[in-house]
């Protein structure tokens, strides 16, 4: 992805990368997995991902490690994802147009439309953390392929 990207766009690349989990990683799952938000498969992602970081795809593409996870959530509390305010979710990303990544209960992934999450409105853009991580790969392999990010 970066070998030309300088000689396309006029800059050099930033940080483009997939960061396996360390030692620091494993304390966050592990708090993590004591925070009933949190369904089996993002923890089972964050056992093995420390983080995702595509800076340059598009405005970038960012999967928060685990512990940003947990200090959003102690910061700001639970995303309320709906009008009867029962259903909350964790923001596990955001897009570098200010739109965050918010796993709902029962797995399924949502964007913001906006930067705010007071009273967000959020449109559901997976099914699950697989298919969320599936579109994803597809943004990134369209950059590749084309230099043209696709959107998520």
């Amino acid at each position: 992805m970066t070998d030309d990207f300088e000689q396309r766009h006029g800059y050099p690349p930033g940080a483009n990368e997939i960061r396996p989990t360390d030692h620091d990683d494993q304390a966050a799952v592990r708090r993590l997995t004591q925070v009933s938000l949190a369904t089996a498969d993002l923890v089972t992602f964050y056992d093995s991902i420390g983080e995702v970081t595509w800076a340059d795809v598009g405005n970038g593409y960012f999967v928060a490690p685990a512990e940003d996870v947990l200090l959003q959530l102690g910061e700001y509390g639970p995303v309320d994802m709906g009008a009867d305010q029962k259903a909350r979710g964790l923001v596990i990303g955001s897009n570098g147009g200010g739109q965050s990544y918010v796993a709902g209960p029962g797995g399924a992934v949502y964007r913001t439309r906006t930067a705010s999450q007071d009273e967000p409105e959020l449109d559901r853009v997976a099914d699950g953390l697989r298919q969320f991580l599936e579109q994803l790969e597809q943004v990134l392999t369209r950059f590749v392929e084309t230099g043209e990010p696709g959107h998520l």
